[in-house]
Order: structure tokens, then sequence, then C-alpha cells
């Protein structure tokens, strides 16, 4: 039997760590008093498993690690000096890479530049914009899991858009486009601050594939970011997505197939108008989109895909 691995990480985003540590290792979260952002350790209502450790940070240097795994640019330009000892900055380190470059979509390099470091893009889009200089990189897709009692229904003739603080993230996340959108066709927001933008609010990760299941279809007006982890378990319970044909959504969503994509506004919006006029449709595209997110995202080649890229970094 494969020796299971001891990896250090960080709490950086809740849904994306639940569905990482189904790989069959030990996960110990840094964590801090209060919990702030990054540092929730194994907080929340998420259910997370056995192999999920909270490890305060000041005992992060009394332990033995097989690997280092950061997620944001702080926890690698900074926490690896205050937290961790000499000899655990020289263990096998991974750097997740969850989002597209900001400040140029093109020519921003990556702020890891290292030779012994593996970077991990969670899509080929964001590997393809990155400069990634010295840095060896590869891409582990998304994978998710959504109960097996939770299907789309599409009764209810709204659509709906999940998207955290669109308010205060403006046009990269298409707070813009989702106003355009809901002056002609009816659609429920939910996310963090999501009241703040006349939405109905917060829904726990647990919780969202049978709030979803009523509505006609997914809504996803962002412009430029990674793909949504929210986008592919709708797919999974069966529900039709509406979306830009920007980033790697351009690969996930065929037109009249699983959805529809397109980077005119006013032809989404026309085809969210016959959705909701045509059930029977929605349910056709609902099945072809559960049918490609069970072959693309499935969570066993997830948890697979990372348990070989850990191995591969430790040797173990």
């Amino acid at each position: 039997m494969k020796k299971r691995l001891k990896i250090l990480t960080w709490h950086t985003h809740g849904s994306y760590l639940y569905y990482l540590t189904q790989a069959p290792h030990d996960f110990y979260v840094l964590s801090k008093p209060g919990r702030p952002p990054g540092y929730g350790g194994r907080c929340g209502h998420i259910p997370w498993g056995d192999n999920v450790i909270d490890l305060p940070v000041q005992e992060a240097k009394d332990m033995q690690f097989d690997c280092i795994l950061f997620q944001d640019d702080d926890q690698y330009l900074k926490d690896q000096y205050l937290y961790l000892s000499e000899a655990q900055r020289r263990l096998p380190r991974i750097y997740i890479e969850h989002d597209t470059p900001r400040e140029h979509p093109t020519d921003m390099p990556h702020p890891v530049d290292d030779p012994s470091v593996l970077l991990v893009h969670v899509t080929h889009f964001n590997a393809m914009m990155w400069s990634n200089g010295r840095t060896p990189t590869r891409v582990v897709e998304h994978g998710v899991m959504v109960p097996k009692d939770v299907v789309y229904r599409g009764d209810l003739e709204r659509g709906l858009v999940v998207i955290n603080n669109i308010r205060t993230r403006g046009r990269r996340l298409g707070g813009d486009i989702f106003e355009q959108a809901r002056k002609t066709v009816p659609l429920d927001l939910v996310g963090m601050g999501a009241q703040e933008a006349g939405g109905l609010g917060e829904v726990e990760h647990a919780k969202l594939p049978a709030f979803s299941a009523p509505y006609r279809f997914f809504f996803n007006p962002i412009r430029y970011t990674s793909l949504g982890l929210a986008v592919i378990e709708a797919m999974m319970i069966g529900m039709p997505i509406v979306a830009l044909a920007t980033t790697e959504m351009s690969t996930v969503i065929r037109n009249g197939v699983s959805g529809y994509i397109d980077t005119n506004v006013e032809t989404l919006i026309t085809r969210m108008q016959e959705l909701l006029r045509d059930p029977g449709h929605a349910r056709e595209l609902g099945e072809g989109a559960r049918r490609y997110a069970l072959e693309r995202f499935g969570i066993a080649r997830f948890a697979d895909d990372w348990d070989k890229t850990f191995r591969f970094v430790t040797q173990i």
C-alpha cells in the first residue's frame, strides 16, 4: 500500500479545499485565532473528512510534512518564512494558481519563478495566459461531487446566478451584465454579499445543489476569472448553463447541447427567455451538461490527478 502523505496547506477557497481533500492523503490546514481569511483551518459548515487536521500556525515548525502546498501569493512570499523552518522550506513545494492574471491578461509574470516549485493551474486557459517564467507547470482540472439524491427539476421560471461579492468586484465578475440581464429576465443572485446587490444572500456550499435544482437555468455573467466550481456543480445536477464565451468556459459549454455561450449579451438574454418558455429544451440541455460534467469533472479523476501530482513532487 502506498504511503499517505502529510501535506501542509492553507484554507484559501473552502469548496476547492474540500474537493482537494478527497485525495488519499492527510492535509494539515493552518489556522489563527479568530479564523481570519486564509487561516480558517478546519472550520465552517463544510463536512470535512478525518484527513483534514486543524493546525495553529505556531505549531507548524514542530511538525513533519512531505509537501508544502501554497494557494496564494502571501503564503508563498511571506508565510513560509514566518511559520516554517528552513528545513521545511526545502521540502517539495507546490503552488496552486486558482486565478487568471490580473494586472495584464497576457504579460503578467507569475510571482513564483523557481525551478524547484511545481506551479499547478486549475485550467488550461490560466496556464496559457500566465507568464510562468522558469517554474515547471501542469494543469489539474477541477473535480466536484454533488449529493446523489439531488437532481435538476427546472420548474421555477427563474435563472440563478452564484457569485460572491458581485457588487464590490465590478466588471470583471460581470456585475453590470447581471444588472443588464435582470431588467428583462427574472434572475436570483446568491453568494456572499448578494443582498447588497439585491440578491438573496449566501447559501451554504453543501446546500447549494438542492437550492439550485428548481431553477430553470444557471447564468454566469463573469467576464474574466477562472472556471467557477458553482458552474460545474450546477452541470452535475443536470442544469443548463448560459454564460459568456470567455476564458475556459468556451471549452465547457456547447451551444444547443449543454447550454448557450456567446460574447453578445443580448443573444444570451434571448436564450434565457427561450429557456423560460421551453422547459423541455432546458431539460435536454441539462442532461447534456450533466453527461459532460461527469465525463470531464468527476471527483475520482480529480483526486487521482492530485495523488499523482503529490507523488510526482515527493517521489514517494
